[in-house]
């Protein structure tokens, strides 16, 4: 046998691998074309170990932040974060309290308040994320301004507040007005449902608009009354008149909700509901009289518009007491619609605007005369159709012969040259007189705050004795250089009616408080300015301007009554001209004369129809006035005749 070959060895010296033989025919291999090179290497895949440690490594840190997170949230600021999530999920309404009536002396209201809603939105519905829709705001408003008589770029302008949960829309609407917001947030709620049953966005633009319980302030009567008690503002607040000095009271103290919310809705089954209820506001009652009050504003209404005159007012005072009974003015306004009103109309004239009274003021001359015993109703003055006094010279309202008048005359004619005379006599000389005469006018009341602390009235101007020029100290006893307000005027009357004993006009009589108490006011103050005896004489000279066919004031007479009374012309300074210009027509006076119980004053500003002396035009408005509120308070008729006091007297006597 041949002996075998050894194995073929590879150069390293190690025996060649035995060729691996593969079961089958054997493979062919494919042929390379022609003229091409050497076939490229395989490609081949990296490891994908890096890869999963770089993906571990970024979840791993993005766990990490989690984690550093939510302890940041549940542990490090946990109280802060639980306190804005309770911010925003809690919401707190004011609850309006209910304003106090105002009524008049018998208990009928002039001023109440009655349902109304304050139409409120949540912005953040109106968001495009919340609302769906880009232009919410706008398209919202559109729809409500309409409704709300407002503005419709206002109104989106507070829909799209951002970073709000609240904003008020309009205040103090009507229920009518909610009704209709109410019901086309209906139509428009149904729509969005079935646009989301077509599976479109279903937007409803009108979702987030609420409304809060409110009241509204109404004035049953109109324009009645409407210069005592003012109006309420927007904010539900006095905006003058009594609504306003007596604000307070009225307005009650509101109250606060806070509950939960979502969505803008009250969520009813959550826990941490506040309420702390408002206390409503108290009811003022009046002294006045409705129905004197209605009389009143007629009468000055229909001879205002008849002597085409700026303005004019009437008040109505219990000579007793001193309460008004009335206080009208002409021209007015209705307090029920405020955007309406004439801005010039909208006080309370009869106490803010301040006037030379005129000859209605001589009888605070006449009383100092009387009081100083000066002079008596029948001393004789004689009376020349012009005096020289200082560096003017003065008359009377018409041209005359030589008056040979008493003092008694002298009041019943309304002379400013008797009444200078006169009151020369209150001392030795003209500085003296004006002291005396200054001290009798402060007495009356004049140059002072009525007392009623009425928003705006005005004190009047009397300047002080020393400062008097050379033409006031003669114009000022006869009711010109100095100013006053119609309450102050109807004041003096009133002290005179009153037996010479002053009383400080008042409003109110008293108050209800919620536990329905009635509170009365304070007692107003009492003063003595002149001698019952002093007051008496007055009276009587008085009723000569009424009565005796020579007074200036006939046109007062009332039948069966005695009427003391005195008329009024002065010349007006215009307050835009600042100089005279036109009239201030008067009458001032109380009846029954010789058992006062009314006291009625009547200014007219400016008349340019016909007469502008007061007798002729204050003088009818003062009859028709007193006589109903005579009647309406049931006075009975006058019994005895009144005195006869001499007018005039024949010279050489």
């Amino acid at each position: 046998m041949p002996p075998k070959e050894p194995p073929a060895t590879r150069p390293s010296g190690r025996p060649a691998a035995a060729p691996r033989r593969v079961p089958g025919p054997a493979r062919q291999q494919p042929r390379r074309p022609a003229g091409r090179g050497p076939r490229p290497p395989a490609l081949r895949l990296g490891s994908p170990r890096p890869r999963l440690r770089l993906v571990s490594l970024a979840l791993t840190l993005v766990m990490l932040a989690f984690v550093v997170r939510l302890l940041q949230v549940q542990a490090v600021d946990a109280d802060a974060y639980a306190a804005k999530a309770e911010k925003h999920r809690y919401m707190s309404v004011v609850l309006a309290a209910e304003r106090g009536e105002i009524t008049d002396r018998s208990g009928i209201a002039l001023a109440t308040s009655v349902d109304a809603y304050d139409i409120t939105a949540d912005p953040k519905l109106f968001t495009p994320e919340e609302s769906k829709s880009p232009n919410a705001p706008e398209q919202a408003a559109a729809l409500l301004a309409p409704i709300l008589d407002a503005d419709a770029d206002d109104l989106a302008e507070k829909l799209g507040t951002p970073n709000s949960r609240y904003t008020v829309l309009a205040r103090r609407q009507t229920p009518q007005v909610w009704r209709q917001i109410k019901d086309l947030k209906g139509v428009y709620a149904e729509k969005a449902r079935a646009d989301r049953a077509r599976k479109g966005p279903g937007v409803n633009v009108l979702a987030g608009v609420l409304q809060e319980r409110s009241s509204k302030r109404v004035y049953p009567n109109g324009d009645l009354a409407a210069g005592i008690l003012g109006y309420v503002n927007a904010e539900g607040r006095g905006g003058g008149g009594v609504e306003s000095m007596l604000d307070k009271a009225l307005a009650g103290e509101d109250g606060e909700i806070t509950y939960a919310q979502s969505g803008g809705r009250r969520v009813p089954t959550a826990d941490g509901t506040r309420e702390t209820p408002a206390v409503p506001g108290s009811d003022v009652e009046l002294t006045i009289d409705r129905d004197i009050q209605w009389a009143a504003q007629r009468a000055i209404s229909d001879q205002v518009a008849k002597s085409k005159a700026d303005r004019g007012y009437v008040i109505v005072q219990d000579t007793r007491t001193g309460e008004v009974l009335a206080m009208a003015n002409s021209p007015g306004f209705d307090p029920n619609d405020i955007a309406g009103a004439d801005a010039t109309a909208m006080g309370n004239a009869a106490l803010q605007d301040a006037y030379e009274p005129g000859s209605t003021a001589k009888v605070v001359s006449m009383a100092a005369v009387l009081e100083e015993k000066a002079a008596t109703p029948a001393t004789h003055v004689v009376v020349p159709n012009r005096l020289h006094r200082g560096d003017r010279l003065f008359r009377d309202d018409i041209d005359h012969p030589t008056w040979y008048l008493t003092l008694n005359g002298v009041l019943a004619k309304s002379s400013n040259i008797g009444t200078i005379l006169a009151t020369g006599q209150l001392g030795r000389t003209q500085p003296q007189a004006n002291r005396v005469l200054h001290s009798y006018l402060r007495k009356f009341g004049l140059g002072s705050p009525t007392g009623l602390r009425y928003p705006g009235e005005t004190p009047g101007i009397l300047a002080a004795p020393e400062t008097w020029s050379t033409s006031q100290q003669y114009t000022i006893p006869f009711g010109q250089g100095l100013s006053i307000n119609a309450m102050q005027a109807a004041s003096v009357y009133q002290t005179i009616a009153n037996g010479g004993v002053r009383i400080e006009p008042t409003l109110v009589r008293g108050s209800k408080g919620p536990d329905g108490r009635f509170t009365p006011a304070a007692a107003p103050r009492k003063s003595r300015v002149v001698s019952e005896r002093t007051a008496k004489t007055l009276s009587t000279m008085l009723e000569s301007v009424v009565d005796d066919r020579e007074g200036t004031g006939t046109k007062a007479k009332i039948p069966a009554y005695r009427v003391a009374g005195k008329t009024g012309t002065a010349n007006r300074v215009d307050p835009e001209l600042g100089h005279y210009r036109g009239y201030t027509a008067s009458f001032a006076g109380f009846a029954p004369a010789d058992k006062p119980r009314i006291t009625v004053y009547c200014a007219i500003q400016n008349p340019t129809e016909g007469s502008y002396f007061g007798g002729q035009i204050c003088g009818p408005v003062y009859q028709q006035v007193m006589q109903f509120a005579l009647k309406t308070l049931q006075v009975p008729p006058t019994g005895d005749a009144p005195a006869r006091l001499p007018v005039t007297f024949e010279p050489g006597e």
